[in-house]
């Protein structure tokens, strides 16, 4: 071998070196995430992106570093606790749950995958965890105060039609009772307001609620965010239309679909915030000693074409306070 050849050996050795050096670099780890839900797809579309936006701000993104595992119920409470066991079997590293049923799901079925649980009304009473400032276990996440919010919601309708004064209140078979309940109670007594309970168990119940308010000669409605009502939220604001009954939601797709009011937290920033503890987790942190957080931004929504086919005038005090109006 002469010296030019000698040099270009040498020259393709040194570049060949650091190549195949590179090659062996193992791949960046891609983390799987769970994501257990009672509704549809479509439902938690919104929810859905304010969690990847969340990631996205937090260096993860989908298909990139991390992988999601979407489970929804579709309304059926009796399939989370499958939907969940799938995920588990999946070896995922976290699940995000959305509701009481889902997170309870979740938990029965590890009790070692940390679970970030989201829009739980009351995880203390619901034995989930034991405090909100040392959750312990594998529960931690962000809570939606439940019907803490329903208080305000019923001032908000009493607000957009004075005149009302025997409300209904709509619930499902996941309504918590408790402290939320006191808060709509306590109220329903400063504004003068009668109360009368209504709990159906499946859908097929929903029209008999209707019928048994027309009958209790109910003027006013407050909606709970059931899970099983995210399936009915077209059919609930028709009701709602055709019994003439001014009603306010705690689900913001209920107004888009026709109803009249939403009162309650802003779900998509509440599932931004959940980001930020799956981000935690995989970083390291014990679900238990994350500290669970409470909303921090609440959204009204009025819906103008509803409350004219209602007779309705909301007043401008009331319109000037809304954060989206539909008209």
């Amino acid at each position: 071998m002469n010296r030019r050849e000698l040099l270009i050996a040498m020259g393709a050795g040194a570049l060949a070196a650091p190549l195949a050096s590179l090659a062996q670099q193992p791949a960046a780890k891609v983390r799987r995430i769970g994501r257990l839900a009672p509704a549809t797809s479509a439902f938690t579309s919104l929810p859905d992106e304010g969690f990847r936006q969340g990631m996205r701000e937090l260096g993860w993104s989908e298909g990139g570093n991390i992988a999601s595992e979407y489970r929804y119920a579709n309304g059926v409470l009796e399939r989370l606790p499958a939907l969940a066991a799938e995920l588990v079997r999946l070896k995922v590293e976290v699940i995000v749950a959305g509701s009481t049923p889902a997170i309870v799901a979740a938990k029965n079925a590890s009790a070692t995958i940390p679970i970030v649980m989201v829009t739980s009304a009351d995880p203390v009473a619901a034995g989930l965890v034991a405090s909100l400032a040392h959750p312990g276990g594998n529960v931690t996440g962000v809570t939606a105060l439940g019907q803490e919010l329903g208080g305000k919601a019923l001032d908000l309708l009493k607000q957009a039609v004075p005149g009302i004064s025997r409300v209904a209140v709509l619930g499902g078979p996941a309504y918590p009772l408790g402290t939320g309940a006191r808060a709509i109670e306590s109220a329903a007594r400063a504004l003068g307001v009668t109360l009368q309970t209504i709990v159906v168990r499946t859908p097929a119940e929903i029209d008999g609620a209707f019928a048994a308010m027309r009958e209790q000669r109910i003027d006013g409605l407050l909606v709970l965010p059931d899970p099983m009502f995210t399936i009915q939220n077209r059919r609930i604001p028709e009701l709602a239309a055709r019994h003439r009954l001014p009603a306010i939601y705690e689900l913001s797709e209920f107004v888009d679909a026709g109803g009249l009011m939403f009162y309650g937290a802003a779900l998509r920033d509440m599932y931004r915030r959940a980001a930020t503890f799956v981000d935690k987790i995989l970083r390291g942190a014990k679900p238990g000693d994350l500290p669970i957080e409470q909303p921090t931004q609440f959204e009204l929504v009025i819906n103008l074409k509803a409350a004219k086919a209602l007779g309705i005038r909301i007043p401008q005090s009331l319109l000037v306070r809304a954060d989206r109006v539909i008209e």
